[in-house]
């Protein structure tokens, strides 16, 4: 009687075990696997490729990027999206075959595909968040920041100065949204300061880019100043023209940008109204994993009066000390040649401070 009970219950360990063994067995044939050239093997989810890193997401190891060159085989169970050369894209469990991959899509025979023709690979969540990416709501996409500084003295000098500056940015790969504003406003408050009000501009704009391919891009833009020790009441430049990206990588841009714009002009003193060119260029540069620098020129010609324009240079950086925080430096100087009587031809802006970063 004791054998048989002993029997018996080393038969539902072995069947304890088996079904372990199993389950255990089936993670791996579940998983997506990749070989590398040296032999080696992650195990895990495939997430993407775009044929110079493979991301695979390994239980133990987490997030692992292989460059693409030292991957030999891949042999994925989950669908994933492939991308061609001529545009094409089909989706289905990949592996590799005769130096190629084979791609089974659901209700087709096998597609085979040269290695050298696949563009990208995603699975099923990266391609959702590139279609979303393509086509995002306008409240999606937003990045930006908002900078304050604030500067008081008292004693023998009794003055105030504040600065603000926002800037907010909307990218997708079809077009981009622009807005920026800034003002400077700085007080001398000692009895008999002349003037008492030292400084009081505003600035704030927006501009619209659509893309054209790679490279080419249309825009309309719409810029206001104020500038009270100028006597200037309101600018307002409604602005539009082509663009080109000269660089365009991930550490540069550089956009040469003309067209024509037109400005009005009202001062405490005079009205005009401008028809002038609009011919620029804008950089934007990372220094490091941790700074951001970006520069404007731009020079508006005349067209009413040779010989008159205008000119406005920007330059600016931003260093993230943490995710959310920075600091900030932005410069600008915007030259008239034709002021109103007894008013400077320039005027400069410095600020600096901390900078409040979002995204959304």
């Amino acid at each position: 009687m004791r054998r048989v009970q002993e029997s018996s219950v080393g038969k539902r360990w072995m069947c304890t075990a088996c079904v372990i063994g199993l389950l255990f067995a089936s993670q791996f044939l579940r998983a997506d696997q990749i070989v590398l050239q040296n032999g080696d093997r992650l195990t895990g989810s495939i997430t993407k490729s775009d044929r110079k890193n493979l991301v695979i997401n390994t239980e133990f190891a987490g997030e692992v990027t292989v460059q693409w060159p030292a991957i030999q085989q891949i042999n994925s169970t989950q669908p994933l999206h492939v991308g061609l050369k001529d545009g094409q894209t089909v989706s289905g469990p990949v592996k590799t075959a005769d130096g190629g991959f084979q791609v089974e899509v659901a209700g087709k025979p096998v597609v085979t595909i040269p290695k050298d023709n696949v563009i990208f690979m995603r699975n099923e969540a990266e391609e959702a968040a590139y279609d979303k990416a393509l086509h995002p709501s306008l409240l999606q996409g937003w990045a930006g920041g908002a900078a304050v500084s604030f500067a008081l003295t008292g004693g023998n000098s009794e003055t105030e100065n504040l600065a603000l500056a926002f800037t907010a940015d909307r990218k997708t790969a079809h077009d981009h949204i622009g807005l920026y504003a800034n003002s400077v406003f700085s007080t001398n408050n000692a009895p008999g300061a002349v003037p008492a009000t030292a400084a009081n501009a505003v600035q704030a704009g927006t501009r619209y880019d659509r893309n054209f391919g790679s490279r080419a891009f249309s825009f309309v833009g719409a810029d206001f100043q104020t500038d009270a020790l100028q006597s200037l009441d309101l600018r307002s430049v409604i602005s539009g023209g082509a663009g080109f990206h000269a660089i365009k990588n991930a550490r540069t841009t550089l956009d040469l940008l003309g067209g024509l714009n037109y400005t009005r002009e009202d001062y405490s003193t005079l009205q005009r109204n401008l028809v002038a060119l609009n011919v620029g260029e804008e950089l934007t540069q990372k220094l490091g994993a941790a700074t951001l620098l970006t520069e404007k020129l731009y020079g508006y010609p005349d067209l009413n009066e040779a010989g008159q324009y205008r000119a406005a240079f920007n330059f600016g950086t931003v260093t993230k000390l943490k995710k959310w925080l920075g600091w900030q430096n932005a410069f600008g100087a915007i030259y008239v040649t034709n002021p109103p009587a007894g008013r400077k031809t320039d005027d400069i802006q410095l600020t600096t401070g901390l900078n409040l970063s979002f995204s959304h």
